[in-house]
């Protein structure tokens, strides 16, 4: 296997951990399986039918993969990679066709977690105002416990975490100054191995992630506070924003390169992204295997959503054509991402949804999920939940989205305003208007003069969307 993903690597390059955890962890994995295999994997995700009854709040996973397009999973169309645990759930559960994120991770994260368009909260990268509140505040008000783990980027460290909702966390990324050491270690750096983690208002002892990486960890960690919340009775939500795939790009532990990888975050490669991403699959699949082993699947819901498009510089090849990363772009390739999903026994497996789905619509999908009223007093939400779509894929939701994208990375670009369907989109600006199917890098513009009745119409309409979203 470490042969075969060396030669897709190869080919692929084109341009204070406490003491107790450690050992409760090691005791409670010790009888488990190191995989997630194939051939338990369909006995732990099948789903048998549907079932819209529910007699007490299920628990809810989302796990947001970083840096991941739509192009990337084989389910999808994907033909550069291996997905095998992403695959599995796309036959066990849903799999949404229609999942709109904005071009970069930290305007999507903001717009996921408040429900709201960023012209209404989006104060600058890496930040999120601690007036705003999230679904994690939602969840706690209905009775859940609430956990973090993984890449944080909403600035303000522990006061932060439990500001926007969460009881516990582990966490990389707590400040806004992402690129400072706080540990004071020069072993520990980034998110991938011996990655630098904040754990209740401290970064761990160095000592305890030396030569240990960052998902290896998250996962394990997820694990136990699931176990935690069965044996106290209480629903829980769990957000899993994991380090994978983001550059830097570095091999993974199923690597030989990794023993003695320098981890510094200039040392990069981007020949290791498929082996990335196939320990991406692998991460997820290990969860949902360990959630079945202690009987949760069942009561769980797993979302699995990418946060926008695939960096630029890779190249992949999807339903026969060569595509390039859109990230940072406005295109469908740099907002359009995979979303499965799967809960066992209530959604119908094999399942195809078309419905249009954007960031803001997750916060009151919760809301129907917790059986919670959507919260009244977090200022204007622009979500709409997609809850009945669950339970029939027919059952219409929204026919438009919007995105409001402004790259304040980049001070030389502009704000971007846009809304679509499935098929064409209209800029707010500029007026241009794109066929995103035939023209998905949005090369030709079609013009007033050259639109038919039915374009004409759908232009006019998405115009008076945004000219009310201000």
């Amino acid at each position: 296997m470490r042969t075969f993903q060396k030669l897709i690597r190869n080919s692929f390059c084109s341009s204070n951990y406490s003491l107790f955890f450690l050992l409760a962890a090691v005791i409670f994995f010790s009888g488990c399986n190191k995989e997630f295999k194939e051939n338990n994997t369909s006995a732990a995700i099948n789903a048998t039918g549907i079932d819209d009854a529910r007699s007490s709040k299920p628990n809810i996973v989302l796990i947001l993969s970083d840096d991941v397009g739509y192009e990337i999973p084989t389910y999808t169309g994907g033909q550069s990679y291996i997905t095998p645990n992403l695959d599995k759930l796309s036959h066990a559960g849903m799999q949404f066709t229609q999942c709109y994120s904005s071009p970069m991770c930290s305007p999507s994260r903001v717009m996921l977690l408040t429900g709201k368009y960023n012209f209404r909260n989006y104060t600058g990268w890496g930040a999120l105002s601690l007036d705003q509140r999230t679904f994690a505040n939602m969840f706690k008000t209905a009775g859940y416990n609430t956990y973090v783990a993984g890449k944080w980027q909403l600035d303000n460290g522990d006061l932060g975490v439990h500001t926007f909702g969460f009881d516990e966390y582990i966490i990389f990324n707590p400040y806004e100054d992402r690129n400072t050491s706080h540990d004071n270690s020069p072993l520990t750096i980034g998110r991938y191995k011996s990655p630098e983690l904040y754990v209740n208002g401290a970064y761990l002892n160095p000592d305890s992630v030396i030569g240990k990486y960052c998902d290896d960890i998250l996962v394990d960690s997820i694990t136990s506070y699931a176990a935690k919340s069965k044996a106290q009775k209480k629903p829980f939500f769990i957000y899993y924003p994991m380090s994978l795939a983001h550059d830097p790009f570095s091999p993974t532990p199923d690597d030989p390169e990794y023993a003695t990888w320098d981890n510094s975050p200039s040392n990069s490669d981007t020949s290791f992204f498929p082996s990335m991403i196939n320990y991406m699959d692998k991460k997820v699949g290990q969860l949902i295997r360990r959630f079945d082993s202690m009987g949760l699947t069942k009561s769980t819901i797993f979302i699995f959503i990418g946060d926008n498009g695939t960096p630029h510089y890779i190249f992949s090849q999807y339903k026969g054509q060569t595509v390039q990363g859109g990230k940072q772009q406005t295109t469908i390739w740099g907002t359009h991402v995979p979303m499965l999903v799967y809960w066992k026994g209530h959604i119908k497996p094999n399942t195809i949804n078309n419905n249009l789905v954007d960031f803001t619509d997750f916060l009151s999908t919760f809301a129907d999920l917790a059986q919670t009223p959507k919260p009244t007093t977090y200022g204007q939400l622009d979500g709409v939940s997609f809850y009945n779509s669950l339970i029939d894929p027919n059952t219409k939701i929204r026919d438009w989205v919007f995105d409001h994208y402004n790259n304040d990375r980049y001070t030389d670009k502009p704000t971007y305003r846009f809304a679509q369907n499935s098929i064409y989109k209209l800029y707010d600006s500029s007026g241009l208007f794109y066929n995103i199917v035939t023209d998905p890098y949005e090369d030709t513009n079609i013009p007033v003069s050259k639109m038919t009745a039915e374009q004409l119409q759908l232009r006019n309409y998405f115009q008076s969307i945004m000219d009310s979203l201000h």
